[in-house]
């Protein structure tokens, strides 16, 4: 009996233990209702200090980065504005990217927010800041003008 008790005891400290790794890991991810946010107070920031300044604080700042999540402002014609997971897109025309599994995801973006103005998009691939692994990725956007502001979160 006493062997079972130890047993059980081992147990319930291993299931503890998984959980709270679990929750670690869930906590260096950005959940759905953080992406919607940022993308909202992304837009508003568009709105009150212009396109150029936007641009410039989404790249390079640290107001619009938590943990795995970062802006990215695009126009529907393809150029980058700004991208706070890779600066170097920055100006690059990005219509026709695929994906690493050939999925055309930068067009689904800008139809997205061209049709619908503002949602989540299908799942692509795409690099994680975090971990520098490719992984499966949704992305909420949401359009201004001629050009969107997005926030994508990564999929466990």
């Amino acid at each position: 009996m006493r062997v079972i008790s130890i047993l059980k005891g081992l147990l319930a400290v291993s299931a503890t233990s998984l959980l709270m790794t679990g929750a670690a890991l869930a906590a260096d991810q950005g959940t759905a209702a953080e992406a919607e946010a940022m993308v909202k107070k992304a837009v508003a920031y568009v709105k009150a200090n212009g396109p150029e300044k936007a641009a410039e604080e989404f790249t390079n700042g640290k107001t619009f980065k938590d943990r795995d999540m970062y802006v990215v402002y695009t126009e529907f014609g393809g150029k980058v504005l700004a991208h706070g997971g890779n600066p170097k897109l920055v100006g690059k025309n990005l219509t026709g990217m695929k994906d690493s599994e050939g999925n055309p995801f930068f067009q689904m973006l800008v139809d997205l927010a061209k049709g619908k103005g503002k949602g989540w998009s299908g799942s692509y691939r795409f690099i994680n800041p975090t971990t520098q692994k490719i992984e499966a990725k949704v992305m909420y956007v949401e359009a201004i003008g001629d050009t969107y502001v997005g926030v994508g979160i990564y999929k466990q």
